[in-house]
């Protein structure tokens, strides 16, 4: 995978919702290569290239990161604060997938710089529907910084 173009990465420690949503993006060919990891803090080794990614590609960015906020060791929240502030991964744009409708928890994200805040549905297929939606959106009409 390191190889290839990463479109998407997604931080989800709910094996149950990474599969789903892999599975969506996948169904209609809205993106093909879709690299998951399970935690904040390998997030962060493999955007910076450190940790079990130390000599990573680190020139291979995502085009977009689909980030949980509730998440071990470190929180999306944490993420995005890091993200947002190193110069190798401030521009890449992050949404927030998450089952948290807290009021705190939007605001923080948005102030640290996410760029959408979206509440996981419980129905599958308005999950489905959702993350499709955001494929199409972030991988084919919006315009990357290259």
């Amino acid at each position: 995978m390191e190889n290839k173009k990463i479109e998407i990465l997604l931080v989800e420690d709910s094996i149950h919702d990474a599969e789903l949503t892999i599975r969506a993006l996948l169904k209609n060919n809205v993106a093909k290569h879709i690299m998951h990891l399970k935690n904040g803090a390998l997030a962060l080794d493999f955007l910076l290239g450190t940790g079990e990614y130390t000599g990573r590609n680190v020139d291979n960015k995502p085009m977009v990161i689909l980030l949980d906020l509730k998440m071990p060791k470190v929180s999306g929240l944490d993420v995005l604060e890091k993200i947002a502030s190193h110069p190798l991964t401030r521009m890449i744009p992050v949404v927030v997938l998450t089952s948290s409708k807290e009021h705190p928890d939007v605001e923080k994200a948005y102030s640290l710089g996410a760029n959408s805040y979206i509440v996981k549905p419980v129905d599958f297929e308005d999950f489905r529907k959702i993350v499709n939606d955001l494929g199409i959106y972030w991988l084919l009409h919006n315009q990357p910084l290259t």
